[in-house]
């Protein structure tokens, strides 16, 4: 009878166990989604175009390039490592796109894959440098930043190139969803990247790269595969974040995604990465991304200056990093 009174209990043991560790693994998310909740009110309040759906499906239609650099810079993240290229490789990217439409007569479905080894080519370089040279990889991104803009600028002739209808697709909302395919097509990166980073061997180590590295080497794993690929990967997303963003703009323009890199690490930080490496959240990345578009969103349609924009932005980052820093500390004095 005692075997089988154990055997009646342990489901329920099992299904208390899996279901306190599902609401201790969604905490972080409901919070996140009561702050964007009250933003969203507060500017609701504040402005009343603000929750219309013309606004709404502007909000999720800016979004897709911020969100799948986001992604890559995360998994950066997550192993310690910093880019600051995306924003240029991004524009580089779009270059690519619209000199060889352009210019070359190329087919979208043609200059598409050009562009994604382009963005994949800078991060396996920085991946390489980074890693094999032992340079941090903030001076090595740096430099390709510097790079790749000037790439843009020599393959564009410094000219924005206009493309028009045939790309302009991917951007533009599709007829009764009121949300474009490159919305739609960053949600699906969103949901891959936290699936790959929380299902599978390849985001387990990443995750132990970034916490302890040489725990990882004296484990007898080589550590360097999985942050080239990070670079890799990131570069990629900013190389399609360069066929979205050209989409919308209907052009390449070398100028475009100046400060991008910023804007991707403050949505990582306040979702919840560490830029100490060992701890990250694709989808608490996503909320990231929300809040600041919200926040910058809402902030232009009452009225705000781009100074004062400015300011309150970089409150919130700023407020993000010394929280990171406090739950790091705390952490360590309860180790």
């Amino acid at each position: 009878m005692k075997h089988q009174d154990v055997g009646e209990t342990s489901p329920k043991r099992s299904v208390r166990q899996t279901t306190s560790s599902l609401l201790a693994s969604s905490i972080p998310y409901v919070g996140m989604v009561a702050v964007l909740g009250v933003l969203v009110l507060i500017f609701g309040l504040m402005s009343r175009n603000f929750l219309s759906l013309t606004t709404l499906a502007s909000l999720a239609n800016q979004i897709p390039d911020l969100t799948v650099i986001s992604v890559g810079m995360t998994l950066v993240l997550i192993v310690a490592g910093i880019d600051l290229s995306v924003g240029s490789v991004l524009a580089l990217s779009s270059a690519v796109v619209g000199a060889l439409m352009v210019d070359g007569g190329w087919p979208l479905w043609a200059a598409v894959p050009a562009c994604l080894l382009a963005g994949a080519g800078c991060g396996c370089f920085n991946g390489v440098v980074s890693v094999y040279a032992r340079i941090p990889s903030f001076i090595v991104t740096l430099g390709m930043l510097e790079i790749a803009r000037g790439g843009a600028y020599l393959i564009t002739d410094s000219r924005t190139k206009y493309i028009g209808s045939s790309v302009e697709w991917i951007g533009t909302p599709m007829p009764g969803l009121f949300v474009s395919p490159a919305f739609l097509l960053a949600v699906a990166i969103v949901v891959c990247g936290q699936l790959l980073l929380t299902r599978t061997v390849f985001g387990r180590y990443l995750v132990a790269i970034g916490t302890n590295a040489e725990a990882v080497r004296m484990a007898g794993i080589r550590s360097e595969p999985y942050a080239i690929s990070v670079f890799a990967i990131s570069g990629l997303l900013a190389g399609l974040g360069g066929v979205i963003q050209t989409s919308r703009l209907s052009s390449a323009d070398p100028n475009a995604a100046v400060g991008l890199e910023l804007a991707a690490i403050a949505a990582c930080v306040i979702g919840g990465t560490s830029l100490a490496g060992g701890r990250g959240s694709i989808i608490s990345t996503f909320f990231g991304v929300l809040m600041i578009t919200v926040l910058q969103t809402g902030l232009a349609q009452v009225g705000a200056s781009d100074p004062t924009k400015r300011i309150i932005t970089g409150s919130v980052i700023v407020v993000a990093v010394l929280l990171d820093a406090l739950r790091r500390n705390w952490g360590k004095a309860h180790d």
